[in-house]
């Protein structure tokens, strides 16, 4: 474990330094903690841009990466991620209906639309399954809002012009380009109310994984336990769409990666890894999509879907075949 913990350390170490070092100009690793309090170019490139760049990769990677375990979890399916249930589809909608309809919305308010989209979403997912009572039906009824959302999506597409079309299309694959510490101070109030629900929620997750009957059996109500979880899930996603954009496929891998780093943990011990694994997907995804076709950058979200997606499923074959 320790070994293992290192490991992540370094990853993360040198993330961090290749996030604020490369890129135009250049910042040599050593002459960071200068360039962080200067006034020249690389003080304000390192300070204003890359920094909080990083920064919202980092916390949208963690909730990402925590969101996806709890769907996973509460299902009991490692397929459950927010893309096929509705969530990050709902979030999108709500943030780009406004968009395409020339309605003016404060910066402020956008995290609101996410989540009532998000929202939205998920509740519609649950009714159409029976609200929550076979993990399969929510799983298979959620791949279809999320296809209806995504049509409604397409609509609006139509509807808007070049300009709004070239800011939805970038919106939609999910990029951190051009955020600043007015995006990420946004997340905080969000994190403040997930964090503790989350700690509350992981021991009932634990439980849920046994199967319905068992959770009953231990007192668990099991319905109320999946409701619980989707919320906790919008409240961790929604406002990373509202500020990032649906960034694909991060929810899938970080919690196939933790349970990869600890096979014989739960869901309390797979929840701070699937966070730290969120966190440094993303972080590493950001580098090429900002370095690789530099100057042009491209959404952040096309790299962690083109990576995120094979090594998930590989992880997948690896755990079913040591089962």
């Amino acid at each position: 474990m320790k070994r293992r913990i290192a490991a992540a350390g370094g990853l993360l170490t040198a993330a961090v330094l290749c996030a604020l070092s490369l890129g135009t100009p250049y910042v040599p690793p050593l002459e960071l903690p200068a360039a962080l309090g200067g006034d020249g170019l690389a003080g304000l490139v390192v300070t204003e841009l890359r920094v909080p760049r990083l920064v919202l990769a980092l916390v949208a990677g963690a909730c990402l990466g925590a969101a996806g375990l709890v769907l996973q979890e509460a299902l009991r399916n490692p397929l459950a991620v927010p893309e096929m249930l509705g969530v990050s589809s709902g979030a999108a909608l709500g943030v780009a209906a406004p968009l395409v309809l020339a309605l003016s919305v404060p910066l402020a308010v956008q995290p609101l639309l996410a989540v009532g989209g998000a929202a939205v979403g998920g509740v519609l997912t649950l009714l159409a399954a029976g609200f929550g009572r076979s993990p399969s039906a929510v799983l298979l009824t959620g791949a279809a809002v999320a296809a209806a959302l995504q049509a409604a999506l397409l609509v609006l597409m139509v509807l808007a012009d070049q300009l709004d079309l070239q800011l939805i299309y970038r919106y939609l694959l999910g990029s951190l380009s051009a955020r600043t510490w007015q995006d990420v101070t946004g997340l905080w109030p969000w994190l403040a109310a997930a964090v503790p629900a989350l700690v509350l929620c992981a021991p009932v997750l634990s439980v849920l994984r046994l199967g319905d009957d068992d959770a009953l059996a231990l007192g668990v109500r099991v319905r109320r336990a999946r409701f619980a979880a989707l919320a906790i899930a919008v409240v961790l996603i929604a406002p990373v769409v509202a500020v990032c954009g649906p960034v694909a496929w991060v929810g899938f891998l970080a919690p196939h990666l933790a349970r990869r780093l600890d096979p014989r943990g739960d869901a309390v011990r797979w929840l701070p890894w699937s966070a730290v694994c969120g966190a440094l997907v993303v972080a590493c995804a950001d580098l090429p999509a900002r370095l690789a076709l530099a100057p042009v950058e491209t959404p952040v979200g096309a790299w962690t879907a083109l990576l995120g997606v094979p090594a998930g499923v590989a992880l997948m074959k690896r755990r079913a075949a040591l089962t």
